[in-house]
């Protein structure tokens, strides 16, 4: 399945930071602007847009709940976006090991560097600090080497307990390591298929991986990709999440 669509023609990211300036003034957020915007320009392309809008105006005041996500994550650079994954993760309750996992084992060696260099220039510290601050025993003694770059070697039978978290979690790097796409489609499953829809995985995996693993969770699962993000979400958020994933009618 194709990626985001973008056009041949585009205006020049002053005009797109003009028209996505009145689509956030008014009465209420003209989303569908929004989307026609952002969900068909490509990563350089989004830059210079925030480049000359997003500094000079609160794009996030006008935006709400999970369409508001979607777009906030989809206009940063991948390496600040997994910086703010990753700092997002250990700040909530309960901190979110399976983000880091992801992080730092489905990026490359040299895009993981990157994010520590935006995670330190934004957050004021390293990821490494907080991901130790954010967890203990055996899942820090899993997290931290991983996030260093180093690779966890272990001789468990990673089957011995299927409902152990940390046999889970070492399941899932070795998964992350090897067969990513495999990885998100089961994550995308399951937050589709979960009782109230997990919008927070579900946002995650299609700004980052969409493109990658379409192919895989329709193999898995014998229905689109496209069609179970449809029939499991609705309004703008639904058309966010379609148009970066190249669909024809977002």
């Amino acid at each position: 399945m194709a990626t985001i669509k973008v056009p041949s023609t585009i205006p020049p990211p002053s005009e797109d930071s003009e028209q996505l300036q009145k689509a956030f003034a008014g009465w209420g957020t003209n989303e569908a602007l929004i989307i026609q915007i952002l969900a068909h320009r490509d990563g350089a392309q989004r830059k210079k847009i925030r480049e000359t809008y997003y500094e000079a105006y609160d794009l996030d005041s006008e935006l709400s709940s999970d369409f508001q996500r979607a777009v906030m994550l989809w206009t940063l650079e991948p390496t600040e976006r997994d910086a703010y994954l990753a700092n997002e993760s250990t700040r909530k309750m309960t901190a979110s090991n399976w983000v880091l996992i992801e992080i730092a084992c489905t990026r490359s060696s040299e895009h993981l560097f990157s994010v520590k260099k935006a995670y330190h220039a934004k957050y004021k510290k390293s990821i490494e600090e907080d991901v130790a601050h954010h967890t203990s025993g055996d899942f820090r003694k899993l997290l931290v080497p991983l996030i260093s770059a180093y690779r966890y070697e272990g001789d468990e039978d990673l089957k011995e307990d299927p409902e152990n978290e940390y046999l889970k979690l070492l399941r899932a790097v070795i998964k992350c390591l090897t067969i990513p796409e495999k990885y998100y489609a089961k994550v995308l499953r399951l937050a589709i298929n979960k009782l109230g829809t997990d919008e927070w995985a579900l946002t995650r995996v299609i700004t980052t991986r969409a493109e990658r693993i379409a192919e895989e969770y329709q193999r898995r699962n014998s229905v689109p990709l496209d069609k179970a993000i449809a029939g499991d979400t609705s309004g703008d958020y639904e058309h966010m999440l379609l148009a970066l994933m190249g669909h024809d009618d977002a």
